[in-house]
């Protein structure tokens, strides 16, 4: 049985630069710093399926999503395409629910967030969604679920109308 997504886990070159942007601009809250392991742990190497594997790590929660981040030190990762289209195959994007998404919008932009464009609202099917970056031009999506009674609305979150 699937009770729902637990985590989303992101690779990054700077932890600490995306830990903060992920804490002090989007609001999650730390609840995990491993400190991560070196290379020689044959566990791990077997789970990842990686050799002589070693990272720093640290888990954020914001509502019932938590965010895993890792920067892996070995083997020595490939850097990442901050523009790279959200069609690629992989990972495209994860998405926020927010309760004002023009305010958000506006606060996300000021504190140096690019997006696409601005939020696009469908009323007839109740949602509002623009796309952004984080630092390390990883996708997020920020959505406003204007309709109580849209079966995507996320009613037991705090700050929701039930």
């Amino acid at each position: 049985m699937i009770r729902g997504l637990h985590h989303v886990a992101v690779s990054t070159p700077d932890l600490d630069r995306l830990v903060g942007f992920y804490t002090d601009v989007l609001g999650f809250e730390q609840i995990g710093w491993t400190g991560g392991w070196d290379r020689g742990n044959p566990l791990i190497d077997e789970v990842l399926a990686l050799k002589d594997s070693a990272a720093r790590q640290a888990m954020l929660k914001a509502g019932d999503l938590h965010l895993e981040i890792f920067e892996y030190s070995s083997p020595p990762p490939r850097p990442g395409d901050p523009d790279r289209p959200v069609c690629d195959h992989g990972y495209t994007h994860f998405c926020l629910d927010v309760v004002d998404i023009e305010a958000e919008y506006e606060r996300l932009s000021a504190a140096g967030m690019r997006f696409h464009r601005p939020p696009l609202f469908d009323r007839e099917q109740g949602l509002a969604a623009t796309y952004g970056r984080d630092p390390d031009g990883n996708v997020v999506e920020i959505q406003e679920v204007l309709k109580p009674s849209h079966p995507m609305h996320m009613r037991h979150l705090p700050g929701t109308a039930k």
